[in-house]
């Protein structure tokens, strides 16, 4: 591996866009490549055997454009198919879930966590299991948000209606007295100046993807693998379908035009 070569970023759609923000503003000298798999989304309905196969096939097309390291921006692939990538590639993979539930552990200050997610996410446990080995002694609660998702990929993040499926959503977290809620869903950061304004001052936000983005940072340094100047870095971007679609979206995910977007095959 070298540490001029990109870092690999994939999800089943756009959500895992706010990762890639997180690591372009955390790690602006870094070469990346980004896969949707669009013409598959989502892996939310989908069983863990079929979220892996369609897991590899993007890791593997990923493998080809010669990456340093794999980020994995979906909740559902990282509850499920971890294992089989870091087995099938030779380079490091990490995912979501467990830089967010170690983030959402060391914020608490004793009260509970909530996990805010898709409905897949939340029947998983993955981040309730990882938040029982991090914090012992913590109460946890999940929460399914499934509207956080169109409402983010059509940009309704603010105002009245979002407003009122957040209360819907996470009314009664507030009354509970959650102290921490984490963002377990890569769409959600969208929504985190909504969301936060519900739960209320008090309640610490956690966003996966700003977790995800450190730990990325310490495996590279770890490795000597962190690129640090040079060449202005390239910044591709992939999808398996609709290109002009998922252009628009990214866009304003990102803050910042994307250019091409490549449309690339991963039966062929």
């Amino acid at each position: 591996m070298r540490a001029d070569a990109p870092i690999g970023v994939f999800d089943s759609g756009v959500g895992g866009l706010t990762v890639l923000r997180t690591l372009l503003r955390r790690l602006p000298n870094e070469h990346t490549v980004y896969l949707g798999d669009t013409a598959r989304v989502p892996y939310g309905t989908r069983s863990g055997e079929v979220v892996t196969r369609y897991a590899l096939l993007s890791a593997r097309h990923l493998t080809t454009h010669g990456i340093k390291l794999l980020v994995v921006a979906c909740n559902t692939v990282s509850a499920h198919s971890l294992p089989a990538l870091a087995q099938a590639l030779p380079i490091p993979v990490v995912g979501v879930i467990e830089p967010g539930a170690q983030a959402a552990a060391a914020r608490s200050s004793g009260g509970l966590i909530a996990i805010l997610g898709t409905p897949a996410t939340v029947a998983s446990g993955s981040y309730q299991a990882a938040l029982r080995r991090l914090a012992p002694l913590a109460s946890v609660v999940a929460r399914a948000c499934p509207l956080f998702v169109p409402l983010a990929e059509e940009g309704w993040v603010t105002g009245e209606i979002p407003h009122l499926i957040a209360e819907r959503y996470l009314g009664d977290l507030r009354r509970m007295g959650v102290d921490t809620a984490v963002l377990g869903c890569t769409h959600y950061p969208l929504l985190a100046a909504t969301i936060a304004e519900v739960l209320g001052p008090k309640v610490a936000i956690v966003d996966s993807a700003e977790a995800t983005s450190v730990a990325v940072e310490s495996l590279l340094e770890a490795q000597g693998l962190l690129r640090e100047g040079g060449a202005p870095p390239t910044h591709r971007t992939l999808c398996t379908d609709v290109p002009d679609r998922f252009r628009a979206i990214a866009e304003r995910f990102l803050g910042r035009p994307v250019g091409d977007v490549e449309l690339v095959d991963l039966t062929a």
